[in-house]
C-alpha cells in the first residue's frame, strides 16, 4: 500500500470514531469547519516561530512544530476525502498545480 493511501486509511478510521453529531451535516459546512481548523493549526505552528522581532528569540521547538504540522495534515486529508479525492487525485492535482507554479516562476510571476 502506498504511503498516502495508508494515511487516508488511518484518517477514514479516525473519522469513523468521531461523534457524528458534532460534525456539520453537509459538505460545505464540513469544508468550512475543516478550513477553519487548518487556519488555526497553521497559526499554532506560526506561533512557535520567532516572528515577533521585538521579543528575544527562543530556541525553535521543532518537535512541537512537527506535531502542529501533522495536525494540519489530518485536516487537509479529511477535507480531501470530503471532496471525494483519492491519493491519485491528489497526485494529479498537485502535478497540475506544480506545473502552473513552475511556469509562473519562469515567467516572472
Amino acid at each position: 500500500m502506498d504511503r498516502l493511501e495508508e494515511i487516508f486509511r488511518m484518517q477514514r478510521e479516525l473519522a469513523g470514531i468521531m461523534p457524528p453529531g458534532r460534525y456539520p451535516p453537509d459538505t460545505e459546512g464540513r469544508i468550512s469547519a475543516l478550513s477553519t481548523a487548518i487556519i488555526h493549526e497553521a497559526v499554532e505552528l506560526q506561533r512557535l516561530t520567532n516572528w515577533k522581532w521585538w521579543k528575544s528569540a527562543r530556541p525553535f521547538p521543532s518537535e512541537d512544530a512537527r506535531e502542529e504540522l501533522i495536525d494540519i495534515w489530518h485536516f487537509v486529508i479529511q477535507a480531501s476525502m470530503e471532496l471525494g479525492m483519492t491519493p491519485g487525485d491528489i497526485l494529479e492535482e498537485y502535478t497540475r498545480k506544480n506545473a502552473v507554479n513552475r511556469e509562473r516562476q519562469r515567467s516572472g510571476y
